[in-house]
């Protein structure tokens, strides 16, 4: 997303077709918000809630999104990692529910345990309902 608008920045700078510094400046300002500043505070805008019958997932810091998957909606759960993931010990684990419209709710960098745990808690109410 950044690289493209700092290419064309560093582009028109070079070209002299602008004012020395009047894309770059404000693009690299942009851009260090966008990867130091905007990553942690949208982290913190992760959490859950686990419910006898439903868990509440939020999200957001410029979005907010609230959404709440019945026990009973949910088809099967995955607890993935990608390398950088299993480096750090945290994994997504990722309700699938019916339906095609927010049918997979993530709910990312969680511990790995944690991850495992959660998905056999949900794996218990998912029986529990079901007999």
């Amino acid at each position: 997303m950044m690289v493209p608008l700092i290419i064309g920045t560093m582009v028109l700078e070079i070209a002299q077709l602008t004012i020395a510094g009047i894309f770059i400046v404000p693009a690299l300002i942009l851009s260090v918000y966008l990867i130091f500043i905007f990553p942690p505070r949208q982290y913190r805008r992760w959490g859950y809630h686990m419910g006898s019958d439903r868990i509440r997932i939020v999200r957001g810091y410029l979005f907010y999104s609230d959404t709440v998957v019945p026990f009973g909606r949910v088809q099967h759960i995955d607890v993935s990692q990608g390398p950088v993931e299993r480096r750090y010990g945290i994994a997504t684990l990722t309700l699938h529910t019916a339906g095609n419209h927010n049918s997979s709710v993530p709910l990312p960098s969680l511990a790995h345990e944690d991850a495992l745990a959660l998905r056999e808690t949900i794996r218990a109410h998912i029986k529990r309902d079901t007999l």
